[in-house]
């Protein structure tokens, strides 16, 4: 059995960084196409091994996930910022975390916040007006924190706070785009780049702060930080770990669903036909009122447009593992600590899985045809004991959000041609997602 599979070379010392920094997108499927279902390559100082294959993806992530852990690379500019979090943390720690957390993410209790979440949406719109320009990955992101703060944390954010935490996500964004010099720099180095992303962490830790301070004396219900509180009261938990969930359901909790609502806004924007149906589905189901948590559940066609929006647009484009011990992966003995890439966008797009891939189409995510492919063909959210804890939290957010502004709004992209993306920890447009306003008359439904 080959000890390798083959990859491209790249150059000396920095391997094929340069060219995954320049565009890890068009880099993750130029070698899909060129070499299958592994490939090796060199990223920073690391070799790694890129898999496209949907039955490795499951292995890693769930079939031998007890095989495979969060490299450590991961773990260092992320763990300034989110400590020993739930996205971090792992073995024994975090499985108690993720226990202790989950009474706030139980369907019941979410089934609940159905009002608040269209509420907050009305109240984000409500100045809108027809021929209005607004980024809409700006305006739903603003909406987004909120949500999860009220949700989870038991309290209204509020104008300034919203406005502190926007202004230092952009230099948090930074920190973790792909950067030829930035592998090979050690962590200790200072640079202006770390001391503004040092300085955003700790603007963050001052709002959660003031949040901690506000419920530290009333801890009651099963929103997240009261479970918390009552936790570090109790001893269970070490007061800074109160801080790092907090930091890490602030960022993680919000920004994905925001990125998820622009991407189909503007797939929306670009594909009428889609368009029409789903606002015909919208006026049919919803009639003159706001949609319900009810409706969430019957808004099929909203649900597929969400579905693959999120097929197209992964806002986590890839995972990473590192194999505990030595692993016969896709046909090769590799060696314990190897790096593996696994990445939503190359498998969401792989011609092998999925007709006219790049087209955007609802009805591929039909039961029927939907069953056709492989199971990991599509993991948005992950997968195993590790997907996302908030995955229902996002996914009855975001039809709700799409029902309230749809049922009165169309959203027109004033840019044209292709979208540029630019890659972080999440994957943004490169310029924003500005859009047009249109009020939505007769002749729309």
């Amino acid at each position: 059995m080959a000890t390798h599979p083959p990859g491209p070379k790249g150059l000396p010392v920095v391997g094929s960084t340069h060219h995954y920094a320049r565009d890890p997108f068009r880099f993750i499927e130029a070698v899909r196409d060129a070499y299958g279902d592994a490939a090796r390559f060199t990223l920073g100082p690391r070799e790694t091994y890129l898999l496209t294959n949907p039955g490795d993806v499951e292995r890693v992530l769930v079939r031998e996930e007890g095989s495979f852990r969060k490299p450590d690379f991961q773990t260092d500019a992320l763990g300034e910022l989110l400590g020993e979090g739930l996205l971090l943390s792992e073995g024994s720690a975090w499985r108690r975390m993720r226990e202790l957390s989950q009474p706030a993410f139980d369907m019941r209790r979410l089934a609940g916040m159905g009002s608040m979440m269209g509420e907050r949406t009305e109240r984000a719109i409500e100045d809108w007006a027809e021929d209005d320009r607004r980024d809409v990955e700006l305006e739903t992101a603003r909406l987004t924190v909120g949500i999860i703060v009220e949700a989870m944390f038991g309290t209204d954010l509020g104008e300034d706070r919203t406005r502190r935490v926007q202004e230092n996500l952009e230099p948090l964004g930074r920190r973790f785009e792909p950067d030829p010099l930035r592998f090979l720099m050690p962590e200790w180095l200072p640079t202006r780049e770390r001391s503004s992303y040092r300085a955003s962490i700790r603007a963050l830790e001052g709002v959660l702060d003031e949040i901690v301070r506000e419920r530290r004396n009333d801890p009651e219900g099963n929103d997240l930080l009261s479970i918390l509180l009552r936790a570090e009261r109790s001893g269970a938990i070490p007061e800074e770990r109160v801080r790092d969930e907090l930091m890490t359901m602030l960022l993680a909790g919000h920004d994905t669903t925001a990125l998820s609502l622009t991407y189909t806004w503007y797939l929306l924007s670009e594909n009428p036909d889609a368009e029409r149906r789903f606002h015909e589905e919208l006026d049919a189901v919803l009639g003159d009122g706001p949609p319900t948590v009810a409706d969430a559940r019957t808004l099929e066609y909203t649900g597929r447009v969400l579905t693959e929006a999120m097929r197209l647009y992964p806002p986590v484009y890839t995972l990473f593992r590192e194999s505990v011990d030595p692993v016969e992966l896709a046909g090769y003995e590799l060696p314990a600590g190897s790096l593996f890439m696994l990445p939503q966008w190359g498998v969401h797009r792989d011609p092998r899985w999925y007709d006219e891939p790049e087209r955007f189409d609802p009805d591929r995510w039909l039961p029927e045809r939907a069953a056709e492919r492989p199971r990991f063909a599509y993991f948005p959210f992950g997968g195993g004991s590790r997907s996302c804890i908030g995955r229902q939290f996002s996914l009855l957010e975001a039809t709700l959000i799409l029902g309230t502004i749809g049922r009165n709004y169309r959203l027109e992209r004033v840019d044209e041609g292709p979208l540029d993306l630019r890659a972080s920890l999440t994957m943004h447009p490169a310029n924003g997602m500005e859009m047009r306003v249109r009020e939505r008359g007769d002749a729309d439904g």
